[in-house]
């Protein structure tokens, strides 16, 4: 079975892989705020709030954490 690969000039030249880098950054800032946001949200509920929810303190990171990179 043969594969053949077709690519575009635009694909590897330094404009292209400059603008995947600016879209990765954008993409790595977005996802980085939403972690803080999540964070905070859960980190200033109560600890009956939490109890509520069935989330311990110690666990948010982690559930932020899921939540954003997951």
């Amino acid at each position: 079975m043969a594969n053949t690969a077709t690519y575009t000039r635009e694909g590897f030249g330094l404009t292209a892989r400059i603008a995947t880098l600016v879209a990765r950054i954008k993409e790595a800032y977005t996802l980085r705020a939403e972690y803080n946001r999540t964070y905070s949200e859960l980190q200033s509920l109560s600890d009956r709030e939490l109890n509520d929810i069935g989330v311990r303190r110690c666990d948010i990171r982690d559930i932020a954490q899921k939540h954003v990179y997951c």
